[in-house]
C-alpha cells in the first residue's frame, strides 16, 4: 500500500527514468515485467538500469532499456563517483526496486526530483514517495511487489502485473557457443536436453546432492534420447562434478555418457542452453528464474520458500511444476537458522515426486519421459 499521495494527474510524464536493482540474479529477473510495463507506458522515455555485475547479463540485451549501468561492489568513494555520474544523467524519476543501503544511497545520489522506494526504517528519507513493505513473509509474489512501486510512480496499476512475463533475450554469441559444444559432444538436434541445476547461492535452498544424482540417473536410464547437463554456480563446481560422478555410477556406461558436466557456463550461455532444452529442474534460485524467461518446462524445488512468492512468473499455459515437502510449521522461514536442524523442507522432497513432476511437465509440452 502506498503511504504517500499519488502524483497529480496533470504532472508531466518523466522523460528520463532510472531503475535500481542490486544483488541477486532472480530478483533482477523479477523486475523485467516492470521494465516492460514502463516501456509500454512511456515508449519515448530514456530508461537506464543500475545493476551489479553478476546479474548484469539478465538485462544486458533487454529491448526496453536504453542503458545498463554496471555497479561493481566497491568502496564508498566509488559509489559517490557513481552517484555523480547518475546525477549528471538528470533523471526525472528514480525507482529503487531493492531497498538495501547501497541501492537507496545511489537512488538518493541520483538527484532525481521523484524518487520511489520502500518505507524502510532509517532510509525512507532518501525517497520522495514511499511504499509500505510489511516485515512478515506474505503469500504474495515478488513481481507483484514491484507493481506497488510502479503504481507509486504513477506508471501503472497492480492489476496489470499478470500481463507481463519475465524476459531475458538469448545472446546470439552464447547460443552459437552452446551449439558448438553440443556438436562437439555429438548431440544432434533431435536429442532432448534436460538441464538440472544442482546448486543454489543460498545453502538453505539446496536439495541434497545424492537426490540430484538419483534423479539424473533415472532420467537418462529411462530414455535413450535424453542428454542431461548438470549445471552449478561458481561456488559449487566441485559439488556438481560429484553429482555427475555419482549419477554415472548408477547407470550402465552408455547411459552415463549422456550425463554431462556444464559447470563453467556464463549466465548468457546458461540461458542459451536452457533455450535448447526440453526440461529444466532446479531449486528456487537465479537459474530457475532464468529458465522462466524461456518456454522450457520447469520443475522447481521449494524448501524454505513458497511457490506463491517466487514461482516462475510467465504464461500459465507453459509447463511449470512446483514440488514441496508439504506443510511444515517452520515454512516459510528467514533462511538464517534451520529451526528443526535437519533441513526437512528439502530432505522431505523425494526423488520420485520430482521425477513424476518432470514427466508431467514434459507431457504438457508434447514430450514424455518414462
Amino acid at each position: 500500500m502506498r503511504s504517500d499521495p499519488a502524483p497529480h494527474a496533470a504532472a508531466a510524464e518523466p522523460s528520463r527514468i532510472l531503475l535500481v536493482r542490486l544483488r541477486e540474479i532472480g530478483d533482477v529477473v523479477f523486475t523485467t515485467p516492470a521494465i516492460r510495463a514502463i516501456r509500454a507506458r512511456l515508449p519515448r522515455a530514456h530508461v537506464a538500469y543500475v545493476v551489479e555485475p553478476a546479474a548484469a547479463p539478465v538485462v544486458a540485451r533487454n529491448p526496453c532499456l536504453d542503458e545498463v549501468i554496471v555497479a561493481p561492489r566497491a568502496h564508498l568513494a566509488a559509489d559517490l563517483a557513481l552517484g555523480r555520474r547518475l546525477r549528471a544523467g538528470r533523471y526525472d524519476l528514480a525507482i529503487d526496486f531493492h531497498g538495501g543501503p547501497r541501492a537507496s544511497l545511489l537512488t538518493w545520489l541520483s538527484g532525481a526530483p521523484v524518487r520511489v522506494g520502500y518505507d524502510v526504517p532509517g532510509r525512507a528519507w532518501m525517497y520522495t514517495r514511499r511504499v509500505a513493505r510489511p516485515r512478515e513473509l506474505r503469500p504474495r509474489h515478488a513481481v507483484e511487489n514491484q507493481w506497488d512501486l510502479i503504481e507509486a510512480a504513477g506508471l501503472g496499476a497492480g492489476g496489470e502485473a499478470p500481463r507481463y512475463s519475465t524476459e531475458m533475450p538469448v545472446d546470439p554469441a552464447a547460443a552459437a557457443a552452446i551449439e558448438r559444444r553440443l556438436l562437439a559432444e555429438d548431440i544432434g538436434p533431435s536429442a532432448r536436453i534436460v538441464v538440472v541445476h544442482v546448486s543454489a547461492g543460498n545453502p538453505f535452498r539446496r536439495w541434497p546432492p545424492q537426490a540430484f544424482a538419483a534423479l539424473a540417473a533415472e532420467l537418462v536410464a529411462t530414455q535413450a534420447d535424453v542428454h542431461l547437463f548438470a549445471t552449478s554456480g561458481p561456488s559449487e563446481r566441485g559439488g556438481a562434478a560429484r553429482v555427475v560422478e555419482a549419477a554415472r555410477a548408477r547407470v550402465p556406461v552408455p547411459a552415463g555418457r549422456r550425463i554431462h558436466l556444464a559447470d563453467e557456463l556464463s549466465l548468457a550461455e546458461l540461458r542459451a542452453l536452457i533455450e535448447r532444452a526440453s526440461l529444466f529442474v532446479g531449486g528456487d534460485s537465479g537459474p530457475m528464474h532464468i529458465a522462466s524467461t524461456s518456454r522450457v518446462p520447469i520443475v522447481g524445488l521449494y524448501g524454505p520458500t513458497l511457490p506463491v512468492r517466487s514461482r516462475p512468473w510467465r504464461n500459465a499455459a507453459l509447463a511449470t511444476e512446483s514440488v514441496e515437502a508439504g506443510d511444515l510449521p517452520c515454512r516459510p522461514c528467514d533462511q538464517r537458522v534451520c529451526a528443526p536442524g535437519d533441513f526437512r523442507c528439502l530432505t522431505g522432497i523425494s526423488v520420485e515426486a520430482v521425477a513424476e513432476a518432470a514427466r508431467r511437465a514434459l507431457a504438457r509440452s508434447g514430450s514424455q519421459v518414462a
